[in-house]
């Protein structure tokens, strides 16, 4: 699904070789590491959103395009943030498209998260989110 998605895809082949696998992701899940939730219409996955447990990082909030702009996307996150937060974090951050043309440098700002100042690996800005 994440090579389906309007921006930021990436194709399995990509992920693959950046060590992010089936088998790598669900022992992430199993060992607790990564939490995270999963939308279904009509019995397919249309989206999901994880986040690690240890560090309070969002990793990934994916959705399809045909799904967009329904509310799923925001919904996806709150859940996530609401169990990082339970989890003990009142700082969690992400790494987000720098470009303002991107759909999601308006989305996440909008809700209420904030430029850092810096970059990480990939690029992206890293924005934070304070639990209040």
């Amino acid at each position: 699904m994440r090579g389906q998605t309007r921006e930021n895809a990436v194709s399995a082949q990509r992920l693959d070789a950046m060590g992010i696998t089936v088998q790598a992701w669900s022992s992430s899940v199993r060992a607790g590491q990564l939490a995270g939730h999963v939308c279904t219409e009509h019995d397919r996955v249309v989206g999901y959103c994880f986040g690690d447990t240890q560090s309070g990082e969002v990793i990934v909030l994916a959705l399809l395009p045909d799904c967009e702009r329904r509310g799923a996307g925001k919904h996806l996150l709150d859940l996530v943030v609401n169990g990082l937060i339970a989890a003990g974090h009142r700082r969690l951050f992400l790494g987000c498209s720098a470009d303002p043309a991107t759909r999601s440098y308006g989305f996440y700002r909008h809700l209420g998260w904030t430029s850092t100042g810096a970059f990480d690996e990939a690029g992206d800005e890293v924005l934070e989110f304070i639990a209040r």
